[in-house]
C-alpha cells in the first residue's frame, strides 16, 4: 500500500525541522499540480492514542501545499497545549490530515432548530461569538463527544463562553472533512 502524498508531505515537513532541510515544493507541484489550488487543513498528531497536536485552517487562504505544510510543523511545535515534539516522539507519531469543505452558516432559531440541522459525526462546526470568542472541533471529535450536547457544552467551553454557549446564540458554521490517516 502506497502512503497518501498528504500525509507525506506532513511527515515530511515535520521531519525537516529536525534534519534543517527544506522542503522541494517544486517537485512535490510538478507530480500533485492540485497542491497548488487553494485549501484548508488540519493536522492531527496522536501519540500513543493520544493526542499530541492539532492545528489547522479554517478557511481556505493559501495553496494547499502551504497551508499543510505550515499546519504539520505548528501542529508538531506550537501547538500550545504541547511542548514541541521531540524527535524520539515523532518517530512514533501519527498524522492524520484532514481536508476542509468551505464553511456554510447555519441560520437557526433555537437549540431545537439547531439540532436539527447539525449532522452528528458528519459536520465539523465552528462556534463564534462577537470578536473575540471563537473555537471549533472536527467531525471527527464526535467520536468522543457523541452526542449534542456534551458536543456543544465543551465546544462553548473550548471557545472562553461556558458550557452552555448556546445561551447566546453564537453564530453557527458546519463543513465536511476529506479525512486521510496514516496507515
Amino acid at each position: 500500500m502506497s502512503i497518501s502524498p498528504y500525509i507525506k508531505i506532513a511527515r515530511e515537513a515535520i521531519q525537516s525541522h529536525f534534519n534543517m532541510h527544506t522542503i522541494d515544493k517544486h517537485s512535490i507541484l510538478e507530480q500533485y499540480p492540485q497542491m497548488s489550488m487553494k485549501k484548508a487543513t488540519f493536522v492531527t498528531l496522536t501519540l500513543n492514542g493520544q493526542l499530541r497536536g492539532c492545528i489547522g485552517s479554517l478557511i481556505a487562504h493559501r495553496p494547499l501545499i502551504d497551508d499543510l505544510i505550515s499546519n504539520a510543523q505548528s501542529a508538531a511545535f506550537h501547538d500550545p497545549r504541547f511542548s514541541p515534539l521531540t524527535l524520539q516522539e515523532f518517530n512514533h507519531t501519527h498524522i492524520e490530515v484532514s481536508l476542509l469543505s468551505e464553511p456554510k452558516q447555519i441560520f437557526y432559531t433555537d437549540e431545537t432548530d439547531l439540532k436539527s440541522k447539525i449532522h452528528v459525526n458528519e459536520d465539523g462546526v465552528i462556534l463564534k461569538f462577537g470578536n473575540s470568542h471563537q473555537a471549533t472541533f472536527l467531525p471527527q471529535v464526535w467520536e468522543e463527544l457523541n452526542d449534542f450536547e456534551s458536543f456543544f457544552a465543551h465546544l462553548g467551553m473550548k471557545a472562553g463562553i461556558g458550557s452552555d454557549p448556546l445561551v447566546y446564540h453564537p453564530e453557527i458554521f458546519t463543513y465536511q472533512v476529506e479525512k486521510i490517516k496514516e496507515q
